[in-house]
């Protein structure tokens, strides 16, 4: 045999067992034939409040306020729209809300460099404004009353209308679980920050409505923002 130096003894020694490797996962000819199965790819790790539980338990049937919200399919939605704790990236002060429109997140900053961060899905007046403002007031199950600009647009909604005293609350109002109202300058800029029974929709841009986040999550987040909140609505964090 000739004489190998070590260098090149390691190297054949790391071709064998990459040999050896393939080996293992190619199928057998003839007869049964085995098929092996990659690993599953490894998913990044979210942190989530020790007080959340599993997403499971996050996002399960929940009865409030007499009304029974059905539990939400998580594995029918990206694992990054779920609420969950990340390094803040709007640099606002904790207690401020921050609407990303442009990826479709909403934002509570907290201490220590920290955001809670929900995926929310947008309507069309969801993209309409932008800038400073403060969460005046919240409302737990609101009535629901569409502006005469969509009844114009969808007259069936007229018995819906502020004339007819709006939507009840309930599982199918648009509002949801819970309404957040922006104010700027004491006036109300018709932007609100609301449940929604239709989970599907978030990371999304639908037809009609402002900021829609799942019920659950609604419901958390209301529990977490007082009145006169300072809110910050962005298309891009780059430019806030």
């Amino acid at each position: 045999m000739p004489n190998i130096s070590r260098r090149g003894f390691l190297n054949l020694t790391a071709a064998g067992a990459a040999t050896a490797a393939l080996s293992a996962c190619a199928t057998t000819s003839g007869g049964d034939q085995a098929v092996v199965t990659p690993p599953p790819p490894v998913q990044p790790s979210i942190s989530v409040d020790p007080a959340f539980g599993d997403y499971t338990t996050m996002y399960s049937s929940v009865v409030d306020e007499g009304y029974e919200i059905p539990a939400i399919p998580i594995k029918k939605i990206p694992s990054k729209y779920m609420r969950q704790i990340v390094p803040d990236p709007t640099g606002e002060r904790p207690g401020t809300l921050v609407v990303d429109t442009s990826s479709f997140f909403l934002y509570l900053v907290r201490e220590n460099g920290e955001a809670l961060r929900y995926g929310v899905g947008l309507g069309r007046a969801g993209f309409e404004w932008s800038g400073r403002a403060v969460m005046q007031w919240k409302r737990k199950w609101p009535k629901w009353t569409p502006p005469d600009e969509m009844i114009a647009r969808q007259p069936q909604l007229e018995k819906y209308s502020v004339r007819n005293g709006g939507m009840q609350p309930g599982l199918t109002n648009p509002l949801g679980a819970r309404a957040l109202y922006i104010f700027k300058d004491n006036v109300d800029t018709l932007y609100r920050i609301h449940g929604s029974p239709e989970w599907w929709s978030i990371g999304k841009a639908v037809s009609s409505g402002c900021v829609r986040l799942m019920n659950q999550d609604i419901i958390d987040l209301y529990d977490r923002v007082p009145s006169k909140s300072p809110i910050l609505v962005t298309s891009g964090l780059a430019t806030a």
